[in-house]
């Protein structure tokens, strides 16, 4: 008997009640990502670049004029987050909520409005992955996969959840094309765009392409499809070149965000499989030729205009930078130091992940995969590779877990509805249960209780990674006259979200000259870090006594000033507030 798939009505209003239920609890729990934003530096910095797109700085303008070295530097993220979110500012304080009002409710409408978006498209995709009704499997797994990821959390504004969305689409409607004929243009569309918005993305969005290509390679049906993913992939990423960035700057390559080379990349690719899926005789081998051609044309152009590219997106980076800041980056860590270190966070992220491709690969024992379930492996399998670099690539395979895991506990509920046996109701229990990441979770911690703990490295427990995240944290601080703050680049981002003074350390790759001069200051003696104070003209000096951070500082450098400030030795030309003493911040002024 076939189950056919729900209508995307009955699957939308689902995935609407699924992000309501989500909203009241967090409601009801008092917004707690916006109580304490932790170590979610990039959400803060995001809202403090609204705030500077609103308050007049140029749209093409990507500078942080008040975090680094004296001029600031330029920022490596786009507009295209930054847009919608002023718009709603904008929108809230028209109607007279206040600024404050109308920054809170952005925070909130925007992450929500793409959990529940987000939640949709794993659904569409998880029907046509199994061809049958998996509607409630996929509502609950979905939405519980992304509760966890935490990403779609009131507050969180970056741009990770935006990346998700625009990926798992771009799959969705690459699934949907031979049925929908513009899926595929809209698919194309969805790549250009979450690459244009940051370049984590850019191995599932060459997947997607590849697979595009593919398809047409093996099929010649399948024209339309590579045709209209090119169209939509390159047209796009014209539109977001002439709207994002200055025309002076239209020469200019960055390796780290959307320019000339990203662009040169996308309308090679993008228009050659639109021209080349067009033209092409109907053979496999011609197919297969023109595809290969057009592979040399864009390799050879990278090579030749932009070799720079080719290296590790960290290659360059300072090695103290590398060690004291992206050592401990939890999403930047591999798959090793997450299973030593972080056995929940290598639970709740690789487990499901892996369930998920046995079941595939049982799959392929038995029969050949549809063209939607291979398409969804694919790119499953991307993910989970990238995962094992670096354990941001887990939110990604986490998401698309859900789709063979909706299948199979669908296919089991199938079984139960012919033959009901208490056997096949342990296995929809059991299926359930291995099925949601909150499950191995529990299992980690679980495990963990029962043996000795070895201990871990500093930053090694993304939960306390980093301490004052409150609001009220910075108030002390933002009651002083403006000045150069030094602090731990942990601490960077909450300075110019939550006072008006400069921070000259933040945990950006491109705040070279600012993270070097805080690691000179706080790790050489009070001598030499008088003379980096005097010369970056550094005012007021910020200790929060349980940043992990600074710890690390303090013992890697027992001589030091962050070492000789948390024993509460300050040097004789620093003089602590002390009306902050004891506080989650403790300020010191430069006499």
């Amino acid at each position: 008997m076939t189950v056919h798939a729900t209508g995307w009505k009955n699957d939308l209003l689902l995935a609407a009640c699924a992000t309501l239920v989500v909203l009241t609890v967090n409601a009801v729990s008092g917004f707690p990502t916006l109580a304490n934003y932790g170590a979610d530096n990039d959400s803060m910095l995001r809202l403090v670049e609204v705030r500077d797109l609103l308050a007049g700085q140029g749209w093409f303008d990507l500078h942080q004029y008040r975090m680094g070295t004296a001029g600031g530097f330029v920022m490596h993220w786009s507009r295209l987050v930054d847009a919608p979110l002023a718009l709603l500012v904008m929108a809230f304080d028209a109607l007279g909520a206040g600024t404050a009002i109308a920054e809170r409710a952005a925070q909130i409408i925007w992450p929500t409005t793409l959990y529940g978006l987000t939640i949709f498209v794993l659904m569409r995709a998880a029907q046509r992955f199994a061809g049958a009704n998996v509607a409630m499997p996929a509502v609950l797994l979905s939405t519980a996969a992304l509760f966890f990821l935490v990403i779609y959390s009131p507050g969180v504004i970056d741009h990770h959840n935006v990346q998700l969305l625009l990926t798992a689409a771009s799959l969705w409607l690459l699934m949907e094309a031979p049925s929908w004929r513009p899926a595929a243009l809209l698919s194309g569309i969805c790549a250009g765009l979450t690459l244009a918005v940051g370049m984590e993305t850019a191995p599932y969005v060459a997947t997607l392409g590849i697979c595009a290509a593919a398809l047409f390679i093996l099929d010649h049906k399948e024209r339309l499809t590579a045709r209209g993913f090119g169209l939509g992939f390159a047209g796009v990423a014209f539109l977001v070149f002439v709207a994002t960035i200055r025309p002076t700057d239209w020469g200019v390559a960055q390796c780290d965000a959307f320019s000339s080379f990203q662009f040169a990349v996308a309308a090679l690719s993008g228009f050659g499989l639109a021209i080349t899926s067009t033209l092409t005789a109907s053979t496999v081998r011609a197919r297969l030729a023109s595809m290969l051609a057009l592979t040399v044309v864009v390799a050879a152009a990278v090579i030749v205009f932009f070799p720079q590219c080719l290296a590790s997106p960290y290659a360059g980076m300072d090695e103290r930078i590398r060690t004291y800041w992206l050592a401990d980056v939890v999403e930047a860590q591999p798959f090793w130091s997450v299973a030593i270190h972080q056995p929940k966070l290598m639970a709740a992220r690789y487990v499901t992940p892996f369930i998920a491709i046995l079941l595939i690969g049982f799959q392929l024992r038995s029969r050949r995969l549809r063209r939607e379930e291979m398409l969804a492996a694919i790119l499953l399998v991307v993910a989970f590779g990238v995962s094992l670099w670096q354990v941001r690539g887990s939110t990604f395979s986490v998401a698309f877990a859900v789709l063979p895991l909706s299948a199979w506990i669908a296919q089991i509920r199938l079984r139960a509805s012919a033959a009901p046996s208490w056997r096949i109701s342990m296995g929809i229990v059991l299926a359930w249960l291995v099925s949601l990441n909150a499950t191995w979770a529990g299992v980690a911690v679980a495990a963990q209780s029962a043996v000795q703990r070895a201990p871990q490295q500093i930053n090694s427990d993304p939960d306390h990674a980093v301490t004052c995240g409150k609001p009220t944290d910075f108030r002390d601080l933002a009651a002083l006259p403006a000045t150069t703050v030094l602090a731990s680049s942990n601490l960077g981002s909450g300075i110019l979200m939550f006072t008006g003074h400069r921070a000259l350390a933040g945990p950006y790759h491109r705040n070279v000259g600012g993270n070097l001069a805080m690691l000179d200051a706080f790790m050489g003696t009070p001598e030499a870090a008088r003379a980096v104070i005097q010369r970056e003209r550094v005012g007021l000096i910020a200790i929060c006594r349980g940043n992990t951070e600074e710890i690390s500082l303090g013992l890697d450098a027992p001589d030091g000033l962050a070492a000789a400030l948390l024993r509460g030795d300050p040097p004789a030309w620093l003089e602590l507030d002390q009306s902050t003493a004891g506080k989650p911040i403790e300020i010191y002024k430069v006499r």
